[in-house]
């Protein structure tokens, strides 16, 4: 079964749920119970099952990327690092704009194909508008789960199987 070399995130209800935006006040700060809140007190959470799909999809080999289009940067930076998750991702494109630059990116600094990438968001125009570069897109409309993970790995499998089938002709 075809495998994506490179598998790649947006953060924004992808990851946490949350636009970090315009629904947290940085900034952060990591108690000592390694709970992190914002400036009013508010806790900082992400979609649970989010740290052991990372950890185990690294130690699976696959490489790891971030695209998130906000105009928060240095906060969406910062989350990773108090996440601890920043160790994870080889390649991060974290900056407004079209994801279609951001992909752009992942291809120049990755030296892969976007047919070697899949990609999971929660926001239709970026599936519609990344899947039309080539790659593999999965809507995760209620964050990522390893049910949206696994149907990503099916997807990206069936549509290499199909290119194969189409290139063969």
């Amino acid at each position: 079964m075809a495998k994506p070399k490179l598998i790649v995130f947006d953060l924004d209800y992808t990851l946490w749920p949350f636009w970090i935006d315009t629904h947290v006040d940085p900034p952060f700060k990591k108690k000592s119970d390694g709970r992190i809140h914002d400036r009013n007190g508010q806790r900082i959470k992400f979609y649970s099952c989010v740290p052991d799909i990372l950890q185990r999809l690294q130690n699976e080999g696959y490489q790891l990327g971030v695209a998130s289009r906000t105009g928060a940067t240095a906060e969406a930076n910062e989350l990773l690092i108090l996440f601890d998750w920043d160790k994870y991702f080889a390649y991060k494109e974290i900056y407004p704009g079209s994801k279609t630059t951001h992909f752009a990116r992942f291809l120049k600094n990755s030296g892969l194909q976007y047919q070697d990438m899949l990609f999971f968001d929660d926001e239709h125009r970026n599936i519609i508008e990344v899947r039309n570069l080539g790659v593999t897109c999965i809507l995760a409309e209620d964050g990522v789960t390893e049910e949206v993970i696994q149907r990503g790995f099916k997807q990206y499998a069936q549509d290499r199987n199909q290119n194969q089938s189409t290139s063969a002709l």
